[in-house]
């Protein structure tokens, strides 16, 4: 069940990826919400996800202090 949890907030990720502002809700949602090494998966993956992406990299912050 975890592991959809932890899908699930990939993929509302991606679709709000278009709005730096959507993101970081979401981001701090997904802190809140996701089990400590799912938050190190997350971490991995978002930086994977924005390197390419500039102006979602600024976002990163919310997971970086946790």
């Amino acid at each position: 069940m975890p592991r959809m949890i932890y899908d699930y907030t990939k993929s509302i990720l991606e679709r709000v990826s278009f709005a730096p502002d959507l993101f970081v809700k979401e981001l701090k949602k997904a802190v809140r919400n996701l089990l400590p090494h799912e938050i190190e998966h997350l971490q991995k993956w978002l930086l994977y996800y924005t390197k390419e992406k500039p102006e979602l990299q600024k976002c990163l912050f919310v997971v970086e202090r946790n």
